[in-house]
């Protein structure tokens, strides 16, 4: 694919864990890239990589060995301040657990987020594209948990990420609001044209993804193309 289309580029991604002569091997020559605008899903069992990898592509890590670019940016060798601006100006993150103020309100959680963006979307945009307007003067405690996930996600793209990276979004989730989630990421993938990387070890969301990346023991067993895409009304798990 031609160079500007591609978002991230990394090249024999390894990143070790040593804890006093314990060492871990977290990723194993790892090699991939992402276009702008798809819908990535890495999927595998627990340890098998996933979560170190997107650290990594969301500069909360760094690689021990290996190359890692963020549109021509290298992230590898980047200072911690070089780091903070990419994760600030670049990325959102949707993570298991919401991390919502609880003393805030649904927009006032929002809110917090266009303080550190350079051009941010409206508030209420970004709350009505998760579907929350009703409920955005509503605390935390008075909202479901697909309801406060949907909070996570509203305050990750407020700031117009280029990239949205989300780690096991559905994992404290029902089925039901699973999908509604689910709905919310792919809806902000293909509306505004946001490159998102989704964690699971579900492998029924695959479904949804341009491409599917398997993982595990650290490595990329295989990446498979998806020629129809459904919809996560269509997913069943």
């Amino acid at each position: 694919m031609p160079a500007a289309d591609i978002v991230f580029r990394a090249r024999d991604l390894t990143k070790t864990y040593r804890t006093g002569e314990v060492e871990v091997v977290a990723l194993r020559d790892v090699t991939l890239e992402i276009a702008r605008g798809e819908f990535i899903v890495l999927l595998g069992p627990s340890g098998s990589g996933k979560s170190t990898l997107l650290n990594i592509l969301g500069g909360l890590d760094v690689p021990t060995s290996g190359e890692v670019t963020f549109a021509e940016h290298r992230l590898d060798g980047a200072s911690d301040a070089e780091l903070t601006r990419y994760r600030r100006e670049h990325v959102g993150f949707v993570f298991q657990f919401y991390n919502l103020i609880p003393s805030l309100t649904v927009r006032e959680n929002v809110a917090l987020v266009t303080d550190i963006a350079e051009a941010p979307m409206d508030i209420d945009e970004a709350i009505a594209l998760v579907g929350l307007m009703p409920r955005r003067d509503h605390f935390p405690a008075q909202l479901s948990g697909g309801e406060q996930q949907r909070v996570a996600i509203a305050r990750a793209i407020v700031k117009k990420p280029d990239v949205l990276l989300c780690d096991e979004p559905t994992g404290a989730l029902d089925y039901t609001t699973g999908k509604l989630v689910l709905d919310v990421i792919a809806r902000i993938n293909r509306e505004l044209g946001t490159t998102a990387v989704v964690i699971t070890h579900n492998a029924a969301i695959a479904g949804m993804a341009d491409r599917v990346i398997h993982l595990g023991d650290g490595r990329i067993q295989s990446i498979e193309r998806n020629e129809h895409k459904i919809s996560p009304a269509e997913l069943s798990w």
